[in-house]
């Protein structure tokens, strides 16, 4: 634990450090979010917050390579030049966009470039523990099946990146919630498998604790579809790299993986995201729009409009974040009843949080 919590301070250090010198260097280049109408910041802020992210992952990944403890769980492992090389694809791909934007089309094909990269070099979800137990070997179906899930994964997190820390907090919170899922499983049940995922968990953690000092309101730089992309990338790597590989589950016990359907797993810890980009492919699906339509529409606009500061519309994303991903972790190793107890009772309060403004406003009236 302490070589992971090591590289977890490497990764948030290294990211603090470079992205106050992106900063000045999307400044000089022009990359700078220009006010639109359905943006909330108000004057010109620079991008390219992925470039800083990216270095990060770069600094920390060298740091684990070089511990002993790491080393020895990583050898014969391909996730990590994976998720190198196809974080570094994603990453060029998203700075050319906040630079010079791209079109829809030009920018799912590069997702779907990078994201088979990353699967063309070892990350492919390649088994499915059904709620019976039973392994479903994914076949011929693996190497498309991770690349949709990749993209989908992608594309939540550039969907939600839209307030001030929001994208970087739930992501944060998420990696936290996967490393404590896959670390259970690789230092508790001996599944060494999962090695790569808590890696790549923690690292991603330490990037987005980094990169939020700069980004949380009022923001002095934002992640981009630079940073946003990666994040994606590499939770879709953490958690096929976690649940989707056939000897993750010979150490674990028959009762563990009949408890628990681990593709969910991914499901549960980015929760938010993936409700918000089914929400907005339902929205313009009825009113008859391209799937990347921008609108304000998106779960932070909603509490936006209720009457939340920007601050507090953070806040309670975050709430709703951890309350799904460590409700879904926990139940995974832990009596599903009692986590459904907490986790309702905890749901009732964040309910009445969110719906708070609008509460208040009837009582007045």
């Amino acid at each position: 634990m302490r070589e992971y919590a090591l590289v977890f301070l490497v990764a948030a250090a290294a990211t603090y450090l470079l992205t106050s010198l992106v900063r000045r260097l999307g400044v000089r280049v022009g990359a700078m979010a220009q006010p639109r109408d359905r943006d909330v910041h108000a004057i010109p802020t620079p991008r390219l917050g992925g470039l800083a992210m990216y270095g990060g992952v770069v600094v920390a990944m060298i740091v684990a390579q070089n511990l002993p403890a790491l080393r020895a769980g990583l050898t014969g492992s391909a996730e990590i030049k994976a998720v190198l090389i196809g974080g570094g694809a994603i990453t060029i791909l998203g700075a050319v966009d906040d630079k010079w934007g791209l079109d829809a089309l030009t920018k799912l094909t590069g997702q779907v470039f990078a994201c088979g990269l990353m699967v063309l070099f070892g990350v492919v979800l390649t088994i499915a523990i059904l709620p019976s137990g039973e392994k479903l070997i994914l076949g011929s179906v693996a190497v498309p099946l991770t690349i949709i899930l990749a993209v989908t994964m992608v594309n939540s997190i550039n969907f939600i990146d839209g307030l001030d820390g929001l994208a970087a907090g739930v992501v944060a919170i998420a990696a936290v919630a996967f490393f404590a899922y896959s670390y259970q499983f690789a230092h508790l049940h001996g599944a060494i498998a999962a090695e790569p995922a808590s890696l790549i968990s923690a690292i991603l953690a330490g990037v987005c604790i980094g990169f939020l000092p700069h980004n949380f309101n009022p923001a002095r730089i934002f992640m981009g579809d630079s940073g946003s992309m990666l994040l994606g990338l590499m939770l879709a790597a953490a958690t096929t790299s976690g649940t989707g590989k056939p000897n993750l589950y010979q150490a674990s016990t028959p009762e563990l993986a009949a408890l628990f359907f681990p593709l969910l797993i991914p499901v549960l810890v980015l929760a938010v995201p993936f409700v918000d980009l089914l929400m907005a492919i339902f929205r313009r699906a009825l009113a008859r729009k391209p799937l990347f339509a921008p609108d304000k529409q998106h779960l932070h606009h909603r509490l936006l409009e209720i009457g939340h500061s920007h601050k507090r519309a953070v806040l309670i994303l975050y709430l709703w974040s951890a309350l799904a991903a460590f409700g879904g972790v926990a139940v995974s190793f832990t009596r599903p009843k009692l986590v459904g107890v907490v986790v309702g009772s905890i749901a009732i309060l964040a309910l009445i949080m969110s719906h708070f403004p609008k509460l208040r406003a009837r009582s007045d009236t």
